[in-house]
Parts: C-alpha cells; structure tokens; sequence
C-alpha cells in the first residue's frame, strides 16, 4: 500500500510542475501572438470568450488566463466589460486537459517526453524551446498514468470507496471540489484527477458532477489572490469570476441527477462522461451570462463603484490609407508619440509608489504597460519605413528622423522604469529599507522627473521650445542632485546609518532616474 501511495504521490508531483512549467514556456512563447489575441477581443464579447477559450488551451491553465486579464485590466489596457467574455472563455479552454485524460493520451506519455528530450538536446532555438513544451507535456500526462497506477488498488479500499459515495451529497461534493482546488490552484487537475477515477471505476458520475462544479469555484481564487492590491477594476474582474462560478452552480446544483442521466444515454465509460459532463457544465455558463453581460457588468459596478480609466492597447492614430500624405501621415505619429508619453507617465506613477509601498500585482502592471510601449515603437517605425519618401520635403525628412529618434527615448523610458520596478521588488524581497533622509532625496529627485515627463506630454503637442528649455535645465538639477544624493548616501553608510544592501540599491534607483530624465532631455533638444 505504501508503494502505491508513493506512486501516486509522484505522479501528483510530476502532473503539478508538469503543468506549471508547461504553462510558463506556452506564456513566454506566445507572448506577442497573445496580444494579437487581445486585440480582437476589445470589438464584440464573443471574440473576448473565444480568446479566453484559445489561451487557456494555449496555457493548460485558466488560472493563468484569469491572472494575465486581471493585470490586464488593472493596468487599464482592457476595460472591465471586455475581461468578462475572456473569464467566461476561459472556463470552456481549462476543459482540455480532462478531454485528453479521458482520449487516453496517458498511455503514449513516454513518448512525448521521448520526443520532448531529443529536441530539447540537439535542437536549436525554436526547435528547442518546441522539444522543452513537448517535454513538459509528456511529463504532465505520465503524472497522470502514475497517480492511475497509484490508485488501482483502492478499488477493494472500502474506505475510500465509502468516501467517494459521500460526494453524491451536493453540498458535501462542490465544498469538497472547492477546497482541493483552492489548494492546487488548477481546476484542470482536478477534473483529470476525477477522470481517472471514473476510469478505475472508483467514482460514478452522480458523485463527479458535485466535485467538478466545486472545482469551478476553486479555480477562482487565484484570481481573487492576483487581485489584491489592484485598481477597483481588477478587482471587479476577479469578484465577478467568482459569481460567474457561484451563480452557475447554485442555478445547476437542483437538476444534477436529471444531467448525470443525460449524460448516462452516451454509452461511453465513466471517465468521458465526466470530461464531457464538465465541458457542458462550463458551455452551460456561458450560455447563462453571455446574453447577460452589460445588466452584469453595472450590477457589479453598483457593488464596487469606482472611476474606470483605459488606456489605448493599439495604435489609433497610424491609417496606411494617409500614407500617401506625408504631412498627415506625420501628424499622426506625432499623436502617437503623444499617447506613448501618456504610458510611460502612467508606468511611472505606479512604479514610483512601490518604493514606499510594494505590491506585486502593480509590477505586472508596469511589465503589462511597456509591452505596449514595445508595440507602440514597432508600430511607428514600421509605419515610418512606409513614408514614400519621394513626397516628402526636406522639413518633413527632419521631422520622420526626430520621431524615430523620440519613439525610441518613449521606448527607453518605459525600459528604465521597468528596471526601477524590479529594483522596488529586490528592496521588498530582501527587506532593504532606505533612511527617511534617503526616501527624501529620492522623492525629491522623482518629483523633478514628473515634471519633465509632463513637460514632454506638453511638448510633443504643442512644440513651445519655451517648454524644452524648461526640461534641458531641469534634466541639469536632476544630474546635481543625484550626483549631490549618492555622496550623501555614502556619508550615511561611513556613519553606519544604512546597510551595505542599502548602497548598491539606492545607487541604482537614483541612477535609473537620471536616465529617464536624460531622454526627456533627448526629447526635448529635437525641438531646439
């Protein structure tokens, strides 16, 4: 029996970081191709519950989905209404994994991770990053055959059995499939788990329902954890993943026996009917809100009330079709240029907070924000390379020269304040706490910095050379101050006031703020 219990054990192990790593290679290769994805789903709520049903499928996790949205939403680069059709999508994309457990795609794991291993080792660049997502998805699924192997013999287990029956209580069976879900953090191994149960003839269909219902409420607590510390529209997000799965259970929970017959009628073995009976169950819910979704998202709004602020995702301003005029053509990246200094301001007020007070769910917004001002700089120098350059005067060639310059300081503005976020979370990590004397210094050189990335904003649009002299001789005290603040720092550390973890950090904070305004500097010499 031990043995058994090890097997299982490992292939729980096995299965969990299978998944996660799984999970983590699909996000970082298809981490441009998911932003196409989003883009479409700010059109129609339809488009945003395909989406969520295509990523999740991508990612092996709707916990993943429902964490990438929240962000999303919170740093404003999608509004609470269009999170909503992802969170409904994504339900029907973590059904998957079970569908595949019931296909039986456990028996031919080996061979993926076979497969998985020769292209990791010997492949180059894409092939090896395809043979590492083979990999995990082999590893995943031969967890799977472990814990099936594992669970064999509990089939003459009359206590475990006995256990199972218990399921069969509605009440009993979604608390149950709640917590456990709640713990792992993934209603998709949950329901897979329940899959092979039913295989092993240890789980009927009428004691499934129950659990992977519960398993629906439990994945939503990791969206809820995401949440905390976000805007008033994450949290919208979140809370209402949560009704979306409360409501739909409590609306299904009477009319369980009547879908276990249903479901019955199939004449396929246990384990499919409950794959199948969890994919119907989360069509179900959609189906349930979809029509539902405007009245949904005031009523949510009344429970939370709170401004909504949305930030542009894509270029509005870059039509091809004034590409044959270059003045108009110019104009409009000049209205780019301006919503991308818009951004980096936005990043910066959230990435200046975090040194006073650090919450991790502000970093993804930052990290969310410059992947926009990444595109924002692909897309203007695309759109610049097009410029018939035959049309255009000499005035106009200057000007196309000191936008792709200006993009790009936008672009290394938004670098820089990612590194100050990833400086804040060292600090937070390592518990560092700069003096009151240093929390000063830096406020005081950060406040400077406002100055000229509003100033910029000002700039772009109105192009007063007043305002650029304004940010050359403020960017002049920026470099007084931090040259005058690192020597202080250095003062306080022979005085044993600060740590030497203090140091390098401060420095590097400080730093990091002379560069921004340094290309506010840059910005502002094109207007001179």
């Amino acid at each position: 029996m031990l043995e058994n219990i090890l097997i299982f054990f490992t292939g729980l192990v096995f299965l969990l970081f299978g998944m996660l790593k799984l999970s983590r290679e699909m996000q970082r290769i298809f981490s441009v191709r998911i932003r196409q994805f989003i883009k479409k789903l700010v059109k129609r709520p339809i488009q945003g519950v395909l989406v969520g049903g295509v990523v999740t499928a991508i990612f092996q996790s709707s916990s993943a989905t429902t964490v990438l949205t929240v962000g999303l939403v919170s740093a404003g680069l999608i509004s609470f209404f269009n999170s909503l059709g992802i969170i409904l999508g994504a339900g029907i994309g973590t059904t998957i994994t079970a569908q595949l457990v019931a296909l039986k795609i456990t028996e031919i794991a080996p061979l993926f991770i076979i497969i998985g291993v020769l292209l990791w080792l010997v492949g180059k660049d894409k092939k090896k990053s395809v043979g590492e997502v083979i990999f995990y998805f082999g590893l995943l699924f031969f967890g799977l055959s472990l814990m099936s192997t594992g669970m064999s013999p509990l089939r003459d287990n009359q206590t475990f059995i006995a256990l199972l029956q218990q399921t069969k209580n509605p009440v009993f069976g979604i608390l149950a499939g709640t917590i456990f879900t709640a713990i792992i953090q993934s209603s998709s191994v949950t329901t897979s788990i329940l899959v092979l149960l039913g295989q092993q003839g240890l789980l009927t269909i009428e004691g499934a329902i129950p659990l992977f219902m519960g398993a629906n409420i439990g994945t939503t607590i990791t969206a809820i954890i995401a949440s905390i510390g976000s805007g008033i529209n994450a949290r919208r997000t979140a809370f209402s993943h949560f009704l979306f799965k409360v409501i739909s259970v409590i609306i299904f929970a009477p009319f369980i026996l009547y879908f276990s017959t249903l479901l019955k009628t199939m004449n396929v073995n246990i384990g499919t009917e409950i794959a199948i009976g969890h994919l119907l169950f989360n069509i179900f819910l959609v189906v349930i809100f979809f029509f539902w979704l405007k009245p949904f998202s005031r009523f949510i709004k009344k429970i939370l009330p709170g401004e909504e602020k949305t930030l542009p995702l894509w270029a509005e301003y870059l039509d091809e079709r004034i590409l044959k005029t270059p003045a108009h053509a110019l104009e409009g990246v000049k209205k780019e240029l301006h919503r991308g200094a818009l951004l980096v301001r936005e990043m910066y007020f959230k990435t200046i907070t975090l040194l006073y007070e650090f919450h991790y769910s502000t970093t993804r917004e930052v990290a969310y924000i410059e992947m926009v001002v990444d595109g924002l700089q692909r897309d203007v120098m695309r759109f610049l390379d097009k410029l018939p350059k035959e049309k255009m005067t000499r005035t106009q060639a200057i000007r196309l020269i000191q936008y792709s310059a200006m993009v790009d300081s936008i672009e290394r503005i938004a670098d820089k304040i990612v590194a100050i976020s990833k400086l804040a979370q060292h600090k937070h990590r390592a518990k560092v706490k700069f003096t009151n004397t240093g929390l000063k210094e830096v406020k005081q050189v950060s406040m400077l910095i406002v100055q000229n990335i509003n100033d910029v904003i000002k700039l772009i649009s109105s192009e007063d050379e007043r305002i650029a002299d304004k940010i050359i001789k403020r960017e002049d005290q920026v470099d007084v101050l931090v040259r005058k603040f690192q020597e202080n720092h250095v003062e306080r550390f022979y005085r044993r006031e600060v740590s030497a973890a203090d140091g390098p950090l401060f420095s590097d904070v400080l730093i990091n703020l002379e560069r921004i305004s340094d290309q506010c500097d840059n910005i502002a010499e094109h207007y001179k």
